[in-house]
């Protein structure tokens, strides 16, 4: 098991997951498709040539959710009850075909669960960076977390 109990956690903790991620054509192609996203932006070569960005950007909620997923192997997995929510999402820069992703993680909050005494509430602050270390995804993520057993 990667993630870390709740009780492991500290305020302040910070995690740079080793784990990049280089965003392929077909990544946005199938994310934008499989959501029924039509955006031009994201898959009309001409319409995005037209635009101010000269060229494909990729979509918006694959960044985000690539963002997260390049943090679960170090912070929840095998110890995540339920993610609870998001709060605060923002997109400074765009990212386009070829970008090379990488993830930053920091305790924000820490929290006794009201309503379930062996877990805890963890407030992460994800980062999304490029290959020339410019952040293009923030967000908060409110993770429920189990307690270590015994």
């Amino acid at each position: 098991m990667a993630g870390r109990w709740f009780d492991e956690w500290g305020i302040g903790d910070r995690i740079v997951h080793e784990i990049r991620r280089t965003v392929t054509e077909t990544d946005n192609l199938l994310f934008s498709t499989m959501t029924h996203n039509p955006q031009p932006l994201h898959l009309d070569v001409e319409a995005a040539k037209a635009s101010e960005f000269g060229r494909i950007l990729v979509n918006g909620t694959f960044t985000f959710a690539l963002m997260v997923g390049l943090s679960v192997g170090d912070t929840t997995l095998g110890t995540l009850v339920a993610n609870l929510g998001y709060d605060k999402l923002v997109m400074p820069k765009p990212v386009f075909i070829g970008d090379t992703m990488r993830a930053e993680t920091e305790v924000t909050e820490l929290k006794d669960s009201r309503s379930r005494p062996t877990a805890g509430i963890a407030t992460f602050r994800h980062q999304l960076l490029n290959q020339r270390d410019e952040i293009v995804c923030t967000c908060l993520r409110s993770a429920l977390l189990h307690r270590r057993p015994g």
